[in-house]
């Protein structure tokens, strides 16, 4: 493992250090906020995948074309981002395409944000997501180890055969459909038998789906509420506007793949519930997993008809939600102006750097 001294020690010695990002995910959000706080950027794109860095050239000073995404993890890239000097600020796809192992015991750069944490994303971790938000006290979808239990509504989280980014959900009502439906995934080659024993199968959860977006600062102490957004999804949020007669006469695959975003919020009554689920679940994440969360994270969740907030997923790095920049109205409430995450990491970076506390939020 990657002591946190040695990279502490490594980012206090930077002046004036850029960012860089890996070239997916939320790689634009994130230098798009990086420049607004006078940050030099640089994104590691992989051949073919590299125009919109190029054409959205005010936001990437760099633009390093590689083979593959997971060469940024080579010696010569670690030294390059270290003699730039740089901070890499994660995402999702810098944990698929490195993965757990590369970040945890291997890319010896300063990372904004807490190593330890990435892994803790998945269901199947005996210290996962599922663990953090019993830690924290707050409500979860019922869990199913065994699919001959399935009693009712359940969605089924399966990583898909061939895209790694990408899970198969799909919903069931009982064991005989869990059966039916799976086979059938598998014979389509969405998903395979090997994915399929380690999905997890969660109680399907009613009710208003919204994604609550949060700052931990180790800086300030505090947790911000950054806002809300919601996903679009394809091709289940079309085939759900159809009248029930024609979803009836089609039989397609459904898919929850994220395609893009939609701005939410929430009533100011329930704003109370809402910092509170983040207040605990940071102090939670600083008990088990020190130095707890440094920067945003992510509860997704269900309002039910009760108003009971149910959490079913969670982002322990930048969710990737590049509408709350121009839309969210809480980041305006607390600081006179409306921005995003991205902007949110740079000022605490920018802050972190004059306050001589770098060594405080990275890994």
């Amino acid at each position: 493992m990657i002591g946190r001294s040695g990279m502490a020690e490594l980012a206090a010695g930077y002046e004036n250090p850029g960012i860089s990002v890996l070239g997916s995910h939320s790689a634009l959000e994130i230098m798009d906020g990086a420049k607004d706080e006078g940050f030099r950027t640089t994104v590691y794109c992989q051949e073919g995948r590299q125009t919109p860095y190029q054409r959205f050239s005010r936001v990437a000073d760099e633009v390093v074309v590689l083979g593959r995404f997971a060469e940024m993890a080579s010696i010569p890239e670690q030294r390059r981002i270290i003699g730039r000097p740089d901070i890499v600020v994660p995402h999702r796809s810098l944990a698929v395409y490195l993965g757990y192992d590369t970040l945890e015991n291997n890319f010896a750069v300063p990372i904004f944000g807490n190593r330890r944490l990435f892994r803790a994303e998945e269901r199947s971790e005996e210290r996962g997501q599922y663990y953090m938000l019993r830690r924290a006290g707050l409500r979860l979808p019922r869990v199913f180890e065994d699919p001959k239990d399935i009693d009712g509504p359940c969605i089924v989280k399966v990583q898909e055969k061939d895209r790694s980014l990408e899970r198969a959900f799909f919903v069931v009502s009982s064991y005989g459909d869990y059966v039916a439906k799976s086979e059938r995934a598998i014979a389509r080659g969405t998903i395979d038998a090997g994915g399929l024993a380690k999905a997890s199968i969660e109680e399907l959860a009613i009710g208003t789906y919204m994604n609550f977006n949060y700052f931990a600062s180790p800086l300030t102490g505090q947790v911000d509420f950054m806002g809300i957004e919601r996903r679009l999804q394809t091709n289940i949020m079309d085939y759900n506007a159809l009248p029930a007669a024609q979803q009836s006469q089609i039989d397609v695959e459904l898919q929850n793949i994220e395609v893009g975003h939609t701005p939410a919020t929430v009533r100011e009554s329930l704003l109370e519930s809402v910092m509170d689920m983040g207040d605990r679940f940071a102090r939670a994440a600083r008990d088990d997993f020190p130095p707890g969360i440094i920067g945003p994270f992510s509860l997704q969740s269900v309002i039910t008809k009760d108003l009971e907030m149910v959490v079913y997923d969670v982002s322990l790095r930048v969710p990737g939600n590049p509408i709350l920049s121009t839309t969210t109205p809480y980041t305006k409430y607390q600081y006179g102006e409306t921005f995003g995450v991205g902007r949110r990491i740079a000022m605490e970076l920018r802050r972190a750097i004059s306050d001589g506390r770098l060594a405080d939020v990275v890994t």
